[in-house]
């Protein structure tokens, strides 16, 4: 594969995330109120686009509450600095199952609701961007599996094209980039399409580079993409996806560490990924140039 790196990026960060915490970790955002101190640090530090989840306030829980989503949303809106909001419509979708000799019923773990409440959220605070998961898969550990069917995923794209949203095409495995050029030859999404490598999460595509260069190589000249990988890996990876010409994705949604037994911050990850591309010789662009890049509607 020639070098082809990319040296215009732009970083994004993801703040939070949808699993469980360590409740002795505090450096991850919980409250409306927190996710979004954590966006507007993150996008000081250099990220141009916050990838945003909600929690229960109290607990910490994963959450797809309207009303939590719309404050974030509210509080990043009125705050002075800029960012590209780009919020999860991947939760709803979670199915565990019973043991393995007795599958059914599922679990009261499962959370599944169709489309257009998956969606809701997102028709209510507008985004510029929303993430769409284009497959299902084994996730991590025990008897889950995250749900994401093509009947689904074609109902959600249409949304999110006709609400002016863009979608960020979450790709775990290489069934799943196949399936969104298929939304694409469909005419479901528009362009320019925007597509996220998702690497390192148990049981998608694994994060060495043979893998990353072929998920990199089969994604569209014409398309615009960025990558992560999780745990230790994504200090390193941000270096991975500029050499192979793609943007940034940090965050505690990944990463939850700056250096060994060190929790990090938000911030402290963006600047690590800043310091990255600049010694590499490329420029980090901010959100004026991702909406111009990405035809972005800013709301």
């Amino acid at each position: 594969m020639p070098l082809a790196m990319n040296r215009e990026v732009f970083i994004t960060c993801a703040v939070t995330g949808g699993t469980e915490i360590d409740a002795n970790n505090r450096n991850v955002p919980r409250s409306p109120k927190e996710i979004a101190d954590a966006v507007i640090e993150a996008a000081k530090a250099g990220a141009a686009v916050a990838h945003v989840h909600v929690r229960d306030p109290e607990t910490g829980a994963p959450s797809r509450r309207n009303d939590l989503y719309k404050e974030v949303t509210d509080r990043v809106r009125q705050a002075s600095t800029d960012v590209v909001l780009n919020i999860t419509a991947g939760m709803g979708g979670e199915m565990v199952f019973g043991s393995v000799e007795q599958p059914l019923p599922l679990t009261s773990s499962t959370d599944l609701c169709g489309a257009t409440e998956r969606f809701s959220h997102v028709a209510e605070c507008l985004p510029e961007i929303c993430t769409l998961d284009c497959g299902t898969m084994n996730f991590k550990v025990g008897d889950l599996v995250i749900t994401n069917t093509p009947a689904t995923l074609r109902a959600m794209a249409k949304m999110m094209t006709g609400h002016g949203v863009r979608p960020e095409l979450e790709v775990f495995d290489t069934g799943h980039l196949w399936f969104a050029k298929q939304l694409v030859e469909e005419g479901l999404l528009e362009d320019p399409v925007l597509v996220q490598l998702c690497m390192g999460i148990p049981w998608g595509a694994p994060n060495d580079l043979n893998t990353f260069l072929a998920m990199a190589n089969s994604v569209p000249a014409n398309w615009t993409f960025s990558a992560f990988s999780i745990g230790r890996d994504a200090l390193a990876y941000p270096a991975a996806a500029v050499l192979a010409g793609g943007n940034v994705r940090v965050g505690l949604e990944d990463n939850l560490y700056v250096g060994k037994g060190q929790f990090a911050s938000n911030g402290q990850l963006v600047k690590r990924a800043v310091n990255i591309v600049e010694n590499m010789g490329a420029r980090v662009i901010g959100p004026k140039e991702v909406r111009e890049k990405l035809k972005l509607t800013k709301r």
